[in-house]
């Protein structure tokens, strides 16, 4: 695939009419059986299992939403370093990002005030065999990289959530 081929159309649109670049992506969450620590996810395209993690009381066989939100990192940076590294001819024979995010359950069972609720640190690993690629290449990729991946920055600079019942 020519990804600057393919992305040259679009580019165009998106400069012609800003309006055109503009998505909304809907995600559905429901009940997915009778227990419940356990819910389907509808992304439009593929609904996904999901389940409270085991450490607070799931069944652990499916993705616990910290974990879906740890992949969604992780494929955002993935997809944007390997498109960022493609355009830019950067050479490259294998790239792996590998996400891990601190929790403390205690927080998330309301058993204790003074810990969080949520991710206490996200940690992203970059690991890229690259043996052709310059350093001046390799410090590009990180900074288009990290400029560019949607959930990183969206985690970074959160947007103002509307909660509605």
């Amino acid at each position: 695939m020519d990804l600057k081929e393919r992305q040259a159309p679009l580019k165009e649109q998106y400069r012609a009419d800003a309006d055109a670049a503009r998505v909304t992506l809907t995600a559905t969450a429901s009940t997915a059986d009778d227990s419940p620590a356990a819910c389907s996810v509808d992304l439009g395209r593929s609904i996904y299992a999901a389940q409270a993690h085991s450490g607070v009381g799931g069944a652990g066989t499916a993705a616990c939403s910290g974990d879906l939100l740890l992949g969604a990192l992780a494929a955002c940076a993935q997809l944007t370093a390997q498109m960022a590294a493609t355009s830019a001819g950067i050479p490259f024979k294998e790239l792996r990002v590998t996400v891990e995010g601190d929790l403390d359950l205690r927080g998330t069972l309301g058993i204790s005030r003074h810990a969080p609720v949520g991710f206490a640190a996200i940690r992203v690993r970059f690991d890229i065999d690259a043996p052709e690629a310059t350093e001046h290449q390799r410090r590009s990729l990180r900074r288009t990289t990290e400029a560019y991946c949607v959930v990183m920055q969206t985690l970074l600079k959160p947007p103002a959530i509307d909660v509605s019942w």
